[in-house]
């Protein structure tokens, strides 16, 4: 069958390396390969993170302030030109036909005074806002009128960039590969599409990259959201099926050790911390291997839960491990569990095993380990290592479990044989969509908080207060505490619509700051070695102010941080804000949190208003739950930072049904996933990377 051959071929061309693709050389291989690119197919799933709509551009009056505009207006005299220690600061303004004019403001484009001319028409894109009595725009693109001309009306990929990757070489490669996505594998049938409204892999994967219009690009999202969302929920309840079928190989049947702890704490626990360790000392001795899921807000004490099931295990004869997302979370719990052995004398002797060890202590780790003399493991991905041998390993704790994939866990999980798994998150899920997502795995919700914690004061406050709040920080620095401020962006190239991105952010923080304050950066395109080192340095206050990406959101404790300034507030869902903001208040430090709002929406006004009078994480989820319509168009995230690239539990709730109610019946008719009708999805779910 020359027909059936030749489509065998094409399809095992989707697995060739990128360099098989026109114009990718080594060279251009490299950077792909950072952006996790490796094959044809991986660059067909190489989604944009969002788009650029070209508008017809209008006045600016009628533009508009507070969303991405494109106006038509002369440039009114010329560009000055002036430095602030490095950065270069040029200003100019412009003026509509109709008399209206905005101040502009760009950083780093000295060049700009030879490019655009005094009394010359040109399109000016970026964001107008209010400054006291005038209009101003930060860093707006310039357009000749026929180049915009020739964008108009037209849907613009923008996709997640390392350095020296250009969005025109990914758009060029995208381009090349995509007559090859016809021969993308499908795991849904014809019959189950139709059944679902759902459009062909292949379409949607050409259409998400290339829409012709925004029907077009909400059908092909549609589509590759629930492909996420069904892989997700399929692989849950395959694990909850084999902890149904699981044994209790390691039954702790004495727990002296944690009820003396209890005693010396020196506080009681809440009615939430003791209702979940009864279900935890439950688990722990039943005849089934405990899985369960505890989430509560940061400070709600997830650890001690953690560290008392740690302490039983050891007591009992085996090992425990907890596997923290980043080297300083997994320092600060190693710090902690040891200073609690040593004080109280307890049956636990803690070691940390992390990538940045030397070779000596790496190896000494390991040898405890296989031998018994270590009960306790605390690390980061190099707990699962393949040279790290454990002698009985019986419970496993991931902390901040949605950074980990479902493999990953599996992994360390695999060198315990069946040992029970504790999981904490930080981030709070409404109880509906956890009972929709997670079916009946184990999920303990902590909602009281401890006493003494001083309330986090919250201001939302528009981009005219930007000033005020540097000010602010700058005090907070000089009294000796430490902030943080979060920019949706990474770079200034990565978006045109007048967000703020950490790099220019950082050299305008370093030019408006007193000099002897120290600033820092830190986004996902570091390397896990980068980022490790970033946070230390602010976590031993190396560094005042760190300005980051939502890559901070967890993996780090630096009770020293008193401010949270969050950039372009608004584009973030109220769960993630919440999240962030966890990030300061947890030291005896009155802290503070600043949420910019640079929209003069008012739909975005109430949405952040819940922020400002409410520091209950479960509340807001379930406000965040309400109001989280389809919102904005976009909404595809960058590679490596969130638990899918493209569904969003919160936006896509009918998705999360339909794929739930889906999973289910699945599971029903066909558990193991053994009928040919599924092969393709099985072989998905058992390779997938999904995150709990």
């Amino acid at each position: 069958m020359p027909g059936e051959n030749s489509r065998k071929k094409s399809i095992r061309s989707l697995y060739e390396p990128v360099t098989g693709i026109k114009g990718i050389g080594e060279k251009s291989a490299q950077l792909f390969h950072r952006c996790g690119v490796h094959t044809v197919e991986e660059l067909l799933y190489y989604f944009p993170r969002d788009f650029d709509e070209y508008e017809e551009p209008s006045g600016i009056k009628s533009a508009g302030t507070g969303k991405l505009c494109s106006v038509r207006a002369r440039l009114k005299g010329g560009v000055a030109g002036r430095y602030v220690r490095n950065l270069h600061i040029s200003t100019f303004r412009i003026e509509d036909d109709e008399g209206e004019s905005v101040s502009c403001t760009s950083f780093n484009m000295p060049y700009l005074r030879n490019v655009i001319r005094s009394g010359t028409t040109y399109i000016f894109r970026g964001v107008i806002q209010h400054k006291g009595n005038r209009l101003v725009m930060d860093q707006p693109k310039v357009f000749g009128t026929e180049e915009y001309d020739t964008m108009a009306g037209t849907m613009q990929p923008r996709y997640p960039l390392v350095k020296g990757l250009t969005n025109n070489a990914v758009i060029k490669a995208v381009r090349q590969a995509l007559p090859m996505a016809v021969y993308l594998e499908d795991i849904l049938s014809s019959d189950e599409k139709r059944e679902l409204g759902l459009s062909d892999i292949g379409e949607a994967v050409r259409n998400i990259h290339f829409p012709e219009g925004r029907d077009d690009f909400i059908r092909a999202r549609d589509r590759i959201a629930f492909d996420e969302l069904l892989i997700f929920m399929v692989k849950l309840r395959s694990l909850r099926r084999e902890d149904e079928e699981s044994v209790n190989y390691y039954p702790v049947k004495s727990f002296k050790s944690s009820s003396a702890l209890e005693e010396s704490l020196g506080y009681t626990l809440t009615e939430d911390q003791q209702r979940i360790w009864q279900d935890i000392k439950k688990d722990l001795s039943g005849t089934h291997r405990m899985n369960r899921l505890i989430q509560g807000d940061v400070g709600s004490g997830k650890t001690i839960l953690a560290f008392l099931a740690l302490l039983s295990v050891c007591e009992n004869g085996y090992q425990g491990a907890i596997m923290a997302p980043t080297e300083v979370l997994a320092r600060q719990h190693f710090e902690k569990f040891k200073s609690m052995c040593e004080s109280r004398d307890l049956p636990m002797r803690p070691v940390l095993l992390t990538g940045s060890l030397s070779a000596a202590a790496k190896r000494k780790a390991h040898e405890g380990i296989a031998s018994g003399e270590y009960n306790c493991i605390v690390g980061t991905n190099a707990l699962i290592q393949e040279k790290a041998e454990y002698d009985r390993l019986a419970l496993v704790v991931t902390d901040e479990q949605h950074r980990f994939g479902v493999r990953q866990r599996e992994a360390l999980a695999g060198k315990g044989d069946q040992a029970h798994i504790l999981s904490m998150s930080a981030t709070p899920i409404p109880r509906t969509l956890a009972v929709i997502m997670y079916g009946d795995l184990n999920i303990s919700r902590l909602v009281s908080m401890p006493g003494g914690r001083i309330p986090i004061k919250n201001a939302v406050v528009d981009s005219s207060w930007r000033e005020k709040a540097w000010r602010f920080i700058a005090s907070q620095v000089a009294e000796g505490r430490q902030a943080y401020c979060i920019c949706p962006m990474i770079e200034e190239g990565d978006d045109p619509s007048g967000l703020e991105n950490v790099t220019d952010y950082a050299e305008k923080l370093s030019a408006v700051l007193p000099e002897d304050v120290r600033t820092g950066i830190l986004h996902g395109r570091m390397t896990g070695q980068e980022k490790d080192t970033v946070m230390e340095d602010f976590s031993s206050g190396l560094i005042d102010v760190l300005v980051s990406t939502t890559v901070v959101e967890v993996g780090i404790d630096v009770r020293n941080a008193s401010v949270m300034l969050i950039e372009n507030a608004e584009r973030f869902g109220l769960a993630q804000l919440h999240q962030l903001r966890g990030r300061v208040g947890r030291g005896t430090y009155q802290s503070y949190c600043i949420f910019v709002n640079t929209s003069d929406n008012e739909e975005s006004r109430q949405r952040l208003s819940v922020m400002e009078r409410s520091n209950n994480g479960f509340e807001i989820a379930e406000e965040d739950l309400k109001q989280r319509g389809p919102g904005e168009l976009f909404g595809i995230r960058q590679s490596g930072e969130a638990s899918f690239h493209v569904a969003d539990i919160y936006r896509d709730m009918e998705l999360v049904t339909k794929a739930s109610e889906f999973a289910d019946r699945l599971m029903r008719d066909d558990p193991y996933l053994t009928d040919e009708a599924h092969y393709v999805l099985g072989s998905r779910v058992s390779m997938s990377e999904v995150t709990l």
